[in-house]
């Protein structure tokens, strides 16, 4: 994932109340973290493929997983960030919720008065 594409979907999923961050893998290489309730993080798109995938880590440990999504490769932002924010992580292969989440209290930005900073005043 490229980085401002990571970053516009890391603030919509924080205007949906997803404690979403911007996941730097290496140099060139960008993703979204999920913080979860419980310590897990769910590390989406990381590893320069073009599908939608997951790594659900706890303290650096691999405790779960979620699949390709089949036809991600194609996918915009909204759904995007639709399929980050509707996938159930409760179980060690997660799945997609049947129903839709409502939405939570929307979060602040990441990066808050030094957005622009942190950025290297690219916005």
């Amino acid at each position: 994932m490229e980085e401002k594409r990571a970053q516009r979907v890391v603030d919509r999923l924080r205007e949906q109340g997803v404690d979403a961050y911007i996941e730097r893998a290496s140099t060139y290489q960008f993703g979204v973290r999920v913080a979860l309730r419980d310590g897990r993080n769910a590390v989406w798109d990381t590893d320069g493929t073009l599908g939608l995938e997951a790594q659900v880590m706890r303290d650096g440990m691999l405790v779960g997983f979620v699949p390709q999504i089949e036809g991600s490769e194609d996918f915009d932002e909204d759904q995007t960030v639709d399929a980050i924010s509707g996938t159930d992580y409760d179980k060690p292969i997660a799945t997609r919720r049947t129903t839709p989440v409502a939405p939570a209290a929307p979060l602040p930005r990441q990066g808050g008065v030094f957005r622009r900073f942190l950025g290297g005043f690219r916005e």
